[in-house]
C-alpha cells in the first residue's frame, strides 16, 4: 500500500538458508500470548478515559475470558499431562508442565490486578456516582427488614443445604457456580463435633439485589451475602463457625468421536451434559477463607495448590455485565454510535437490483447489519427466488435470519442450511435452531465429520427472465444480528457469476460427496487455504527489491500457525515490509534482527471487538486484497471449513485500503508488540493528529449517509433508537 508509512528501515535480504526459522526463541507461547491479550482487555478497565460502567464491563469481560480459558485451554494442557504427553509444543518448545506453571504465575498476577482495579478505582468511582454495594452489617433498619423479607420469600425456598460426611460425600457442584462452604459445631453426648456443609448460591436468582435507599443513591447487596447472613436458618440446631464462598471451574472441552458416532446430533447432546461435571481445573476462594476449609475443598476437588485463586472481593466478576446495563445511567456508558444505513443501499427498493448494479461492501457495526437480514428476508418473500443456501455458525437468541429461512421453506423454496453444531458454547442454541429449521421444511446439514464449518456465506438463486442469477453474500463475521452491533466485520454482496459458481461448489461439497472443485475466485480450508497464503507470500518475496520492497498488511484475530509464521519470517528476511493488526493471540515475535525486524505487530482493543480478517499484498504495484472467515491458526487451516475471497472492484479495494491505513494510524487504542512479548501503547507523536479508528469509522459512515437523500428503503434500514430496543 503505497500511501501507508512504515517505521522500520528497509534492510537488504539475507541468506535465508543460514537462518534457523524453527528456533523456539523466535516464537511466543500461545497460552501466554492469550493471557497478554486478556491483560490488554483489563487495561481498558484501568483507562480513565473510559466511562466508569464501561470500565466495569471490561473487568467483567476479563473474568469471562478467564473462565473459558481455564475450561478449554488449561483443561486441555492438564489432559495432555494426565495422559503422559510430556512432549514440548512445537513452536515455543514448552512442555505441558512448563506451560501450566507459566500460566499459573501470569494468571495469578492478572487476577490480583483485577481486584486491585476493582477496589482502588471502580468501587470509589461508582460511590461518587451514588452507586454502592453494602454488606449486611451496613444495612439500615429499613434495608434489614427488606432483606429479611426477601430472603424468606424469594431465596430460602430455593436453597438446599448439603451436609458432607461419611454417608454423604462431597457434592458434585455445577461448573462456574458460586457456593458457600459452611463450618458448623454440634453437641452430641456432651461433646463438640465439627461438621461441614455446602450451600449452592442459586444461579436462577439475581446475583445482586437493589435495596431501598435515598432517591439520589443506588445501593445493592450480593445474593451470597444475604445467604451468608441467614445461613443459620439452613442448619438449625448447630452453631455456625464460618461461611465462606468458593467457586469451581471445570473442564468443559468436548471430546467427540465423530468417526464412530452414528448420530452427531445425539453425540453432541450427550457430551453437553458431561460439560457441567468435568474435572475441576480451578478453585476460586476469598482471602478470608481459613486453611482448614481450604484444605477440605482442595482434597475433595483433587486440585493443585497452584490452581487455587484467593481473591479480595466477590467471586465471579462476570455478574458485572448485567450490572453494566442498569437503567438510568447512560451518562456512565459510552455515547451511542448507532449503525448507519450503508450508503450503497440507500434509494434501492429492491436489494437484488442494488447488488446487480455493483459489488457492495458493508462495514459493521458502523454500517447496519440490516441489509444482510433483508437479503434473506426478501429472498424468502420474493416469488422469483428458487433457492436459499446458508451457513450458520453462531446466531442470536431470536434470529430474524433463521425466522426468514423457515418462512422461505414454508413458501416452497429450496432451503439448505448448514448449522454448525460444534460452535463452542453455542451448541445448545444451534441445536434448537436446527430442529426449528427442519420442522419448517429446510434441508439442515450438521457439518462435516472432523471439521467445523466456520465460513460465512449465503447463496440466493433467483429466476430473472430466461436465466438463473446467483446472488452471494460473503463475510468475515457470523450471521448474528446481536453481535453485529458489537463486532467489527466486513461483508460483501455480489452477483458476479464466478462467485456464484464457487458458492454452489461450496454447498455441494458440504451437502454431498463432491470432491474439492477447482475454484474460480475463492480458496477454501482445509484443502488449499494455507497453500494459497504461502503462494501469496512467496510471490511478494519474488517481487521485492531493496529499491522497491514488497509489502504485506494483515488484520486478523490470532496467528498461531507455524508454517505461516515461518513464511512471514522469510519474507521479512528478504526485505518485505509487513504490518500486522492482531487483536488476540500472536505467536510471531517481531523485531528479531535478521529474522523479523521488518515486521510490526499492533493490537487494537476498544469498545467494539475487532473481528474482521483482511489481507493486503502489494503485488509489484498491482495490489491484491482479500477478506476471510479464517484466522492464521492451525485449526483454521486444517480442521475447519473456511473461505478466502478477493475484493476485486476498484472502488471497494480503495475503501479497504483506507480501512487498513486508519488502523495503522490509530494512536488512541493501539498497542505495539515488543520482541519480548509485552505490549506498549502507541503514543501520539508531536504534531500528529489524534486517530481513534473506531470513532473515525463511525463518523465516516455518518458522513456518507448524510450525503445521500433518504428514501423508503433507507427508512427500512433506519437503526433502532435506544428506546425501541
Amino acid at each position: 500500500m503505497e500511501n501507508i508509512n512504515t517505521s522500520a528501515n528497509i534492510e537488504h535480504s539475507v541468506e535465508q538458508d543460514k537462518i534457523d526459522f524453527d528456533c523456539t526463541d523466535y516464537y511466543i507461547n500461545r497460552e501466554l500470548s492469550w493471557l497478554a491479550f486478556n491483560r490488554r482487555v483489563l487495561e481498558e478497565a484501568m483507562d480513565p478515559d473510559n466511562p466508569i460502567l464501561e470500565r466495569l464491563k471490561f473487568l467483567s469481560i476479563t473474568s469471562s475470558n478467564l473462565d473459558e480459558f481455564f475450561m478449554v485451554r488449561v483443561a486441555s494442557i492438564k489432559d495432555q499431562e494426565k495422559h503422559g504427553d510430556y512432549a514440548p509444543e512445537n513452536k515455543a518448545g514448552m512442555t505441558p508442565r512448563q506451560q501450566l506453571e507459566a500460566i499459573s504465575d501470569e494468571a495469578h498476577q492478572l487476577v490480583a490486578s483485577q481486584y486491585e482495579i476493582l477496589h482502588n478505582s471502580i468501587i470509589p468511582l461508582l460511590f461518587e456516582q451514588g452507586i454502592s454495594f453494602l454488606k449486611p452489617k451496613q444495612l439500615t433498619a429499613e434495608q434489614e427488614k427488606f432483606v429479611h423479607a426477601y430472603f424468606y420469600d424469594r431465596i430460602y425456598p430455593v436453597l438446599t443445604p448439603m451436609a458432607v460426611d461419611a454417608s454423604r460425600p462431597f457434592p458434585l457442584l455445577l461448573n462456574k457456580s458460586v457456593n458457600l462452604a459452611v463450618m458448623l459445631e454440634t453437641e452430641k453426648d456432651g461433646k463438640s463435633k465439627l461438621l461441614f456443609g455446602v450451600v449452592q448460591v442459586p444461579s436462577v436468582l439475581p446475583r445482586f439485589i437493589k435495596l431501598p435507599c435515598q432517591e439520589d443513591k443506588s445501593q445493592f447487596i450480593l445474593l451470597e451475602d444475604i445467604i451468608c447472613h441467614y445461613v443459620d436458618f439452613l442448619f438449625k440446631g448447630n452453631r455456625i463457625l464460618s461461611v465462606q464462598p468458593f467457586r469451581i471451574t471445570r473442564n468443559a472441552d468436548m471430546t467427540l468421536d465423530e468417526e464412530g458416532a452414528e448420530d452427531l446430533l445425539k453425540e453432541i447432546q450427550k457430551e453437553l451434559k458431561k460439560r457441567k461435571w468435568g474435572s475441576a481445573v480451578r478453585l476460586e476462594i476469598t482471602r478470608e477463607m481459613d486453611e482448614y476449609v481450604k484444605g477440605i475443598l482442595q482434597e475433595s476437588l483433587e486440585i493443585e495448590s497452584s490452581d487455587i485463586y484467593q481473591v479480595d472481593g466477590p467471586l465471579d466478576l462476570t455478574f458485572a455485565m448485567k450490572f453494566y446495563s442498569l437503567p438510568g445511567y447512560n451518562h456512565l456508558r459510552y455515547q451511542e454510535l448507532p449503525p448507519q444505513p450503508p450508503a450503497d443501499f440507500i434509494g434501492e427498493n429492491n436489494i437484488f437490483e442494488a447488488i446487480a448494479t455493483k459489488d457492495i461492501l458493508v462495514h459493521h457495526p458502523y454500517e447496519s447489519f440490516d441489509p444482510v437480514v433483508h437479503f434473506v428476508k426478501q429472498a424468502a418473500e420474493d416469488p422469483n427466488v428458487l433457492a436459499i443456501k446458508q451457513t450458520l455458525y453462531r446466531v442470536s437468541g431470536d434470529s430474524p435470519i433463521v425466522n426468514s429461512l423457515a418462512k422461505a421453506a414454508e413458501n416452497g423454496k429450496q432451503v439448505t442450511v448448514l448449522v454448525e453444531l460444534k460452535a463452542r458454547f453455542d451448541e445448545e442454541n444451534n441445536i434448537v435452531w436446527a430442529k426449528k429449521l427442519e420442522k419448517a421444511g429446510c434441508h439442515v446439514i450438521y457439518g462435516l465429520v472432523g471439521l467445523k464449518t466456520h465460513c460465512k456465506i449465503t447463496l440466493v438463486v433467483r429466476q430473472e427472465g430466461q436465466k438463473l442469477v446467483r446472488y452471494v453474500h460473503l463475510g468475515t463475521g457470523n450471521y448474528n444480528d446481536s453481535t453485529a452491533r458489537l463486532y467489527t466485520d466486513l461483508g460483501m454482496f455480489t452477483c458476479n457469476e464466478m462467485f456464484g459458481i464457487d458458492a454452489s461448489y461450496i454447498f455441494n461439497h458440504l451437502s454431498g460427496y463432491s470432491k474439492t472443485p477447482k475454484w474460480k475466485k475463492i480458496e477454501a480450508a482445509p484443502t488449499g487455504l494455507r497453500n494459497k497464503f504461502l503462494q501469496l507470500i512467496e510471490h511478494e518475496i519474488a517481487n521485492s527489491t531493496p529499491e522497491n520492497p514488497g509489502q504485506i498488511i494483515i488484520k486478523m484475530n490470532s496467528i498461531t500457525d507455524k508454517k505461516l509464521i515461518k513464511a512471514l519470517y522469510k519474507a521479512s528476511a528478504a526485505g518485505v515490509q509487513i504490518d500486522m493488526i492482531v487483536r488476540g493471540i500472536c505467536c510471531l515475535r517481531p523485531g528479531i534482527p535478521g529474522v523479523s525486524e521488518n515486521i510490526r505487530v499492533r493490537s487494537i482493543v476498544d469498545r467494539f471487538l475487532e473481528h474482521s480478517r483482511i489481507f493486503y499484498f502489494r503485488n509489484g504495484g498491482q495490489p491484491q486484497i482479500f477478506l476471510s472467515s479464517a484466522d492464521w491458526m492451525t485449526r483454521n487451516m486444517e480442521r475447519r471449513v473456511e473461505i478466502l475471497f478477493p475484493v476485486e472492484a476498484n472502488h471497494l479495494k480503495k475503501r479497504v485500503r483506507e480501512i487498513l491505513r486508519i488502523y495503522l494510524s490509530d494512536n488512541v487504542k493501539a498497542r505495539q508488540l515488543n520482541p519480548d512479548g509485552t505490549y506498549t501503547r502507541v503514543e501520539k507523536k508531536e504534531g500528529e493528529k489524534t486517530v481513534h479508528s473506531q470513532t473515525y469509522f463511525h463518523a465516516l459512515a455518518v458522513k456518507h449517509t448524510k450525503k445521500i437523500r433518504q428514501t423508503p428503503y433507507m427508512k427500512q434500514l433506519k437503526p433502532k433508537t435506544h428506546a425501541e430496543e
